[in-house]
């Protein structure tokens, strides 16, 4: 019986979070995940803080960052990132809670590019993120077995 696409996005998400060692020890729940869809999410915790006291940037963009993962990596293909870039619209605040949502703008041949927007617990944009992705060999698990 054939996955659906959602039913393969949820088991590539699967296996790709039990190996994320680094979106788990930045504090981020994957919360929801579909054919070229994530989103991931986080709480700013004081380890997460500059000498602005506001979320350091490096953490905001590793957060956009593991939603393209997730997006991107959707569809049971082994993908990683050709080039990404960040505008920071506003200062993440030591509690906040801040939401990436990732959506898949266009696959073509083996390349990709995905949006990220990263907006905190009252809707406020926070920085927006487009990353470009190439497939590589490889698959996240074995569909022949489903």
């Amino acid at each position: 019986m054939a996955l659906t696409a959602e039913e393969i996005a949820r088991r590539s998400a699967d296996a790709m979070w039990a190996r994320d060692d680094a979106s788990k020890w930045l504090g981020a729940s994957l919360d929801a995940v579909g054919p070229g869809t994530a989103t991931l999410s986080m709480t700013v915790e004081k380890h997460h803080t500059n000498g602005h006291d506001i979320c350091h940037g490096g953490f905001i963009f590793t957060l956009a960052d593991s939603a393209f993962a997730f997006a991107c990596n959707s569809y049971n293909q082994l993908v990683v990132a050709q080039h990404n870039v960040i505008t920071f619209v506003a200062p993440g605040q030591l509690g906040d809670r801040l939401t990436a949502t990732a959506c898949e703008v266009t696959r073509f041949g083996r390349s990709g590019i995905y949006d990220v927007r990263v907006t905190n617990q009252a809707g406020r944009l926070i920085a927006e993120f487009r990353g470009a992705s190439r497939a590589i060999e490889g698959r996240h698990f074995d569909d022949m077995a489903a």
